[in-house]
């Protein structure tokens, strides 16, 4: 469905009127940070665990604003009544500015894209690509070479590319977080080289809350194979098994990550959007 209406700096506009100046050297540079929200008949999934981390990845590239937790939850709020919007996907971006006062806070509505429904009966295929933030803990527009390597893995047919770091680690995907699992133990890259998703968030707090042990640790491509299984998480797709990565083809679903993505499913129908 079309969403008419956005929010700049708490100011509900017509769709027609979000504009970004081409003179904007912040914009252009990529000095801007965003977060994507799920909205699910209304209920709004892990908003201030969103906030938050938008918050924190301005402090980190040094990005100056106005704007509080509180008036960005009203925003949200308020554009979600306006777009009538029962499910979609809440976008926000946080725009700097030579100033602190001229930074720009955009809130709008996307149609969410969700993962086709056998992925997660089949898995998914991923390739890899070398490559690795200059802020991992920080969800910045600078997404130049993750939007290369998922590129990259669409056109050879995969759904999505793992990033791979100068020790030849897995670290992540391109808007996903990685994990591989073997018995009852969840095993994640070291959480310093990585952008700490949401959804890993609560994921894990399923997990742990349901005897799974979480192990940090480095995880290279032919090792995955040593493992059970190995999956990924975000926002709209949840938990998506991996089938395959570059040429090497996993072991079946194992049983323990069909409960937990059960658990995870059950999780999110009763958790009323909060952690």
């Amino acid at each position: 469905m079309a969403f008419d209406y956005f929010s700049k700096n708490g100011k509900i506009l017509p769709a027609e009127e979000a504009v970004i100046l081409l003179s904007s050297i912040e914009y252009s540079y990529g000095f801007g940070v965003y977060e994507t929200l799920r909205v699910s008949n209304r209920q709004i999934y892990f908003l201030k665990d969103h906030i938050e981390r938008l918050m924190e990845s301005a402090r980190i590239i040094g990005l100056e604003h106005p704007f509080s937790d509180g008036m960005v939850e009203e925003s949200i709020g308020e554009i979600i009544e306006k777009n009538n919007a029962e499910t979609c996907n809440i976008k926000m971006l946080l725009i700097g500015a030579p100033n602190k006062e001229n930074a720009q806070l955009f809130i709008f509505c996307l149609n969410p894209l969700f993962p086709d429904k056998k992925l997660y009966r089949d898995g998914a295929t991923f390739t890899t690509y070398e490559y690795e933030r200059v802020f991992p803990h920080a969800k910045t527009l600078n997404m130049l070479q993750s939007y290369l390597a998922y590129r990259k893995a669409k056109e050879s047919g995969a759904y999505d590319a793992l990033l791979i770091n100068r020790d030849g680690n897995i670290t992540e995907g391109t808007r996903t977080n990685f994990f591989c699992i073997k018995d009852k133990v969840i095993y994640t890259p070291r959480e310093k080289d990585i952008l700490l998703g949401v959804t890993r968030k609560a994921l894990l707090k399923v997990a742990q809350e349901n005897e799974y042990e979480v192990s940090e640790k480095d995880i290279k491509v032919d090792d995955v194979a040593n493992y059970d299984g190995a999956f990924i998480s975000s926002t709209s797709s949840k938990i998506v098994p991996i089938r395959s990565i570059d040429k090497q083809v996993l072991k079946p679903q194992p049983d323990e990550l069909k409960k937990l993505m059960n658990l995870f499913d059950d999780f999110l129908e009763k958790c009323e959007g909060k952690l």
